[in-house]
């Protein structure tokens, strides 16, 4: 029995809850009512991972960059340019959103425990993000702190060299073992929608659902604007058409769309930018596995931005200015920790809504469709993953005759 429940694709469990939990809030409003409790071990279960896995992930993607000097400045370059994705990502997932009206049509109400927030200024942000206790950040589950003092050991831990190297390594297996917590925490996934989708139709009926269509719409434009107008622009900018660029790995974005895999995605995307662009092997080989591993314009920085408008919107919570910076740099910073993890965009948004205040529980609204959602994320990722590989392996005079021939040619 527990073989077949495996044996199903993930993705179809969590539909196949998200159904359940919803005709069960049709059919028995009183029974679904009372499965709350699913939802709220799956929400705990969530909480639970978010500081040791942003305090070990982000050590071990920092210890991860090589020791020689060129690489290390290859990987700083590329390492700039997907932050400045993600950063535009963000922007415009936060303009996108910000066009979502779905508060109309709901009755839910926010958490029991939400408090109206005092907005700080800009002073005042800026020094809490250092902690003057990490262990206390840690217990707390202060994101923006952990990120921090995370980065600060990763770094001190590099420049010490090998007295600090046990540390390192214990830090990197706690990533390791966190990886594995995160696989087993989010095989709960279909039992918390189940629980969570079955308490909210039956408190509040059908009419709850109306927005999802409405959100799925804002995610796709969204990352239809950032491939073609920030993609597009880079690879214009390095001296190749778009077009050109955008037939050649077309093949790779479909592999994406379709796999949702970026790690899945590495051959074909290699093939792409190697024999029909011309890029370097060598230089494709280092940019790629670092892109799937880092660049989530996709998962960290469209997503989250428009769910947590839109979940903000569903409990009638208003976002501010600081609201939407926070989510810019909290998802720009801890994308580069989660990145890789399986179900990175879940780990992302618990991580954006812990940070602005948002309640968790809405994450169930958008769990089911996550699938459809994470084929256009996964193809946005592949496809700045490539754009970034042909802009640097121009900019950094380590593409080879033929890709200088092939972009003059079609610029």
């Amino acid at each position: 029995m527990l073989k077949t429940w495996f044996a199903i694709p993930f993705w179809q469990r969590v539909l196949g809850a998200f159904v359940l939990g919803v005709t069960a809030g049709l059919l028995v409003p009183d029974f679904a009512v009372a499965l709350k409790p699913l939802g709220d071990l799956f929400i705990q279960a969530l909480k639970m991972l978010v500081a040791p896995l942003i305090f070990c992930a982000i050590v071990n993607a920092i210890l991860q960059f090589g020791e020689n000097e060129r690489l290390g400045k290859i990987g700083a370059q590329t390492v700039g340019l997907f932050l400045l994705t993600a950063v535009l990502a963000s922007i415009i997932g936060l303009a996108v959103g910000s066009l979502l009206d779905v508060s109309p049509t709901q009755n839910l109400t926010a958490a029991a425990d939400y408090q109206e927030k005092v907005v700080p200024g800009p002073i005042a942000v800026f020094l809490n993000m250092i902690p003057s206790n990490p262990f206390a950040a840690l217990s707390e589950g202060k994101i923006l702190q952990i990120v921090v003092f995370a980065a600060l050991v990763g770094i001190a831990i590099r420049q010490v060299g090998a007295p600090a190297q046990a540390l390192g390594n214990v830090l990197q297996a706690g990533a390791q073992v966190m990886y594995r917590i995160t696989k087993m925490v989010l095989e709960l996934t279909p039992l918390g929608v189940l629980g969570l989708m079955a308490w909210v139709v039956g408190s509040y009926g059908l009419s709850s659902l109306a927005p999802l269509a409405v959100f799925v719409g804002a995610i796709y434009l969204a990352c239809l604007i950032h491939i073609i107008f920030v993609y597009g622009t880079m690879v214009r900018l390095a001296g190749m058409s778009p077009w050109y660029f955008f037939k050649s790995v077309f093949s790779a974005q479909l592999v994406a769309y379709t796999t949702c895999s970026s790690f899945g995605t590495i051959p074909a995307a290699h093939q792409a930018i190697t024999e029909r662009l011309g890029v370097k092997k060598s230089y494709a080989s280092f940019v790629l596995p670092l892109g799937a591993t880092i660049n989530m314009d996709g998962c960290g920085g469209i997503y989250p931005a428009i769910a947590a408008i839109f979940i903000a919107q569903l409990y009638g919570i208003p976002l501010d200015w600081m609201d939407y910076l926070l989510i810019t740099g909290t998802a720009t910073l801890a994308s580069i920790g989660t990145a890789g993890v399986p179900g990175t965009a879940l780990v992302m948004l618990t991580v954006t809504l812990n940070v602005i205040g948002l309640p968790l529980e809405g994450i169930a609204f958008i769990a089911a469709i996550d699938r459809i959602i994470d084929m256009a994320r996964t193809a946005t990722n592949v496809t700045g993953d490539m754009a970034v590989a042909v802009v640097l392996g121009r900019d950094d005079n380590r593409a080879n005759e033929d890709f200088v021939g092939r972009a003059q040619e079609q610029s």
